[in-house]
């Protein structure tokens, strides 16, 4: 049984919390006088005491939404802990157009009644069918360290092994010769480079080090919905520049400077002479998803000029890097701003996972070229700090980078590179397969891809019956009545008003899986376009 001493000595000296906001810090009720100098020795260290506790927390304040959460916890029966801002602002626009839809399909033929097996031309992953093995070097690496001692089981540096860091810095800088000189025009040191959990990974350092809440970045519409996720998450904006579909799906640098021309007007920190510049960068994919477009070298040139003219970086997606149809070309964004004089820096984020077929290894990484003003040096730096937060991609799957893009032995070089012109050939038929008969069905048009795994394909919703209004409306019939998936343009961004005057609707396809089974959807597909022709009546 406790005394009445002890009582009354604990309640002569009670806790006293106090909350003040700003940083974050703990402080005894003594406060240091002006002229104190703060001791960073453990015996000056703020007391912890029981006689007072002040808490300093960061300045925030309550949407209304934690509001209620608060209210909530206030409530003696319920108990609630909300979601963070960042996780409130995040959402895939795919993941809420198509999962409803494909969420509610029985994918088993025997299932539905009618015989016919879900076939997916939508996931955007080369090796869903198991038809296209890996690159074998990959296979090979990763079976010699997994038998050499350590098995390379142990960390390493956030950013990178040293071997693969050197590897892909190396490869981003011999794409760099100039044929018509015959000289190298720009290097890239292992120091330029991080390895992340794939492109993916790759994109989120590089715009988290690069945009702050209320921050601008352009981004192209249709495009790879994460560029907005990541921005969005952040608390940043995305402005669309349109891509033209009559003309390949190329950039419109029209629309792309009528923007830049209207934030600079609205007083939105962009150009030269801005020190806070409200508009961070414009963000480019080539090739393309979902396009399937690939730049030329002009076009580059105009996007890298008007990037110079309003002092933004460039932050270039080049995930399917050489990856290219009928005879088209990839040119290296960085390689066009280093032959123009590297007044532009340039962000360019790649990976193994496509080109050598290892998505789901999460291989990729980011590449620093710098103008030569020392413009994204603040940049590269903050980077590198949060790739300390994840402590980089697997130190194991980081034994693929060298073996594939500066093997030692040359035996190895030749196969490597013999597999990847057989790849390309194989994808190169199959895209000519499904583009022909697509073209085929009533009330479509391809629109020829030139790289990447993708085809775009224009919906003439005049050519059918009423039921089907827009790529939303066809995409999800389809499932329904021949249990095809595809992805309607929407998930890419176009909408409504999205080129309203053409009405360009627009569904895309992969063209990876088998011969026989993309005869077997695109003859679904035609039954179904027939089905929904329009009767005139």
């Amino acid at each position: 049984m406790t005394s009445s001493k002890d009582d009354t000595s604990s309640q002569s000296n009670p806790v006293s919390i106090e909350f003040e906001f700003g940083a974050l810090s703990l402080m005894n009720e003594k406060k240091p006088s002006h002229e104190e100098t703060p001791s960073t020795s453990a015996s000056s260290s703020p007391s912890l005491s029981p006689s007072s506790l002040t808490v300093r927390l960061p300045h925030f304040s309550l949407e209304s939404s934690d509001r209620t959460a608060a209210t909530s916890l206030s409530s003696a029966n319920s108990w609630v802990a909300p979601a963070s801002q960042k996780s409130l602002r995040t959402h895939n626009p795919i993941r809420a157009i198509v999962d409803p839809i494909v969420a509610s399909s029985i994918k088993c033929g025997k299932e539905r009644g009618d015989g016919k097996d879900q076939i997916s031309l939508a996931l955007g992953d080369p090796t869903a069918y198991g038809n296209i093995p890996p690159c074998p070097a990959i296979l090979t690496a990763l079976s010699n360290a997994l038998h050499a001692p350590g098995m390379a089981a142990g960390y390493v540096n956030a950013c990178g092994t040293p071997h693969a860091r050197a590897a892909i810095a190396a490869h981003h800088s011999t794409q760099y010769i100039d044929a018509r000189e015959q000289c190298s025009v720009s290097c890239v040191s292992p120091d330029d480079v991080i390895v992340a959990n794939g492109a993916s990974g790759a994109l989120e350092l590089a715009l988290t080090a690069l945009l702050d809440i209320g921050t601008v970045i352009l981004v192209p519409r249709p495009g790879f919905p994460l560029y907005s996720v990541i921005a969005e998450s952040h608390g940043a904006s995305v402005v669309y520049y349109d891509l033209l579909p009559d003309r390949g799906w190329e950039c419109d640098l029209d629309h792309m400077e009528s923007i830049l021309a209207e934030l600079k007007a609205d007083g939105m920190g962009v150009g030269p002479g801005v020190s806070n510049t409200i508009v961070r960068g414009i963000l480019i994919n080539n090739p393309s998803n979902p396009t399937g477009a690939v730049y030329t070298e002009n076009h580059l040139i105009g996007i890298a000029k008007l990037a110079e003219k309003y002092h933004l970086p460039i932050i270039s997606d080049e995930i399917y890097g050489d990856m290219t149809l009928d005879g088209s070309l990839f040119h290296p964004m960085a390689g066009i701003v280093a032959r123009l004089g590297r007044n532009v820096p340039v962000i360019t984020a790649s990976g193994l996972g496509k080109q050598y077929l290892v998505p789901g290894w999460r291989l990729g990484w980011i590449v620093f070229h710098d103008s030569h003003h020392g413009a994204i040096q603040e940049v590269k730096k903050g980077a590198q700090r949060l790739a300390q937060v994840v402590l980089g991609a697997s130190h194991l799957a980081q034994i693929a980078i060298p073996a594939v893009l500066s093997p030692t032995d040359e035996s190895d070089r030749v196969a490597t590179s013999a597999w990847k012109k057989q790849l390309y050939a194989m994808i190169q038929n199959q895209a000519r397969l499904i583009c022909s008969l697509l073209n085929e069905c009533h009330g479509l048009n391809v629109i020829p891809p030139q790289g990447a795994m993708y085809a775009m394909v224009k919906i003439d919703v005049d050519e059918f019956d009423d039921v089907i209004e827009d790529d939303v409306s066809f995409m999800r019939l389809l499932l329904d009545e021949e249990n095809i998936v595809v992805l309607p343009g929407k998930a890419f961004g176009m909408n409504s008003h999205s080129y309203s005057n053409s009405k360009c609707y627009v569904f895309r396809v992969v063209f990876c899986a088998p011969e026989n089974v993309l005869r077997d959807a695109v003859e679904r597909i035609s039954c179904f376009c027939l089905r929904h022709k329009y009767s005139g009546e």
